[in-house]
């Protein structure tokens, strides 16, 4: 069963995917109050059917239905799509949180929950996909040249002129590969979280500007006076130099 409420077309589209009718119903209601379009169904195979016929912009996935549960219907949705997630999941279902997460669910809530902040993640989830800038190609890259660099992206290896390969942590091959493929834009540090932490995060602004000190004295030929990676004041970084693949 698939059922529809709502007729402002400039509002969000939201899809909620529950087999507890209770549940659909209260959200629905609930949601309908502050102005998002909303559709219910049961079912992965619904949900299915509403995702081939209209345009979505969030997903409200029960992970605990009867029959295919909703972490499969996530692991097919993220395959093909960068629609956003949110999880409804039971205290019990920690595993199955994690899994959401590792599948590249955008946000999780537990039940019981309030409403009010189901609300707040479901504002948080589309503001976040809707400001995101978006990268030039996918990832997977096998090389970026900039300056006289080169960053093998399957290796996950920075190497200069030489040919000697420079280690780079996880962080700052995530933050390197962020400002490649975004060559010109102006990132902010909460943008540049979500690039390369996701829903995991840190919640303060410094951890970037660290990571980001680290970056410019491997890559820097000044690190005290970056010509690669410049600071907006108030706005946040920006990549400078040109990229080319290999």
């Amino acid at each position: 069963m698939i059922k529809e409420v709502g007729a402002l077309q400039e509002s969000h589209h939201l899809l909620v995917v529950d087999d507890q009718k209770e549940i659909r119903d209260s959200l629905k209601a609930y949601l309908a109050r502050h102005d998002y379009r909303i559709t219910l169904a049961e079912s992965a195979n619904a949900a299915r059917k509403v995702l081939k016929s209209s345009a979505i912009d969030l997903v409200i996935l029960d992970i605990m239905m009867p029959g295919e549960d909703g972490l499969s219907l996530c692991r097919e949705l993220r395959a093909t799509s960068q629609i956003p997630i949110i999880l409804l999941t039971a205290m019990a279902e920690e595993t199955d949180r994690i899994i959401g997460l590792e599948m590249g669910s955008d946000d999780y809530i537990t039940k019981p929950f309030n409403p009010r902040e189901l609300l707040a993640r479901i504002k948080a989830v589309l503001r976040r996909a809707n400001t995101l800038p978006q990268q030039r190609k996918q990832p997977g890259l096998p090389c970026l040249h900039f300056d006289q660099w080169m960053l093998d992206s399957a290796r996950q290896e920075l190497s200069g002129p030489d040919k000697v390969a420079i280690p780079l942590s996880t962080g700052e091959f995530l933050l390197l590969s962020a400002f490649l493929q975004r060559p010109g834009m102006v990132l902010s540090r909460d943008q540049l979280l979500d690039i390369t932490r996701g829903r995991d995060a840190i919640a303060f602004d410094r951890s970037v500007d660290n990571q980001i000190s680290r970056l410019r004295k491997k890559i820097e030929k000044n690190p005290k006076n970056p010509k690669l990676i410049k600071t907006h004041w108030g706005g946040g970084y920006s990549f400078t130099a040109e990229v080319t693949e290999a």
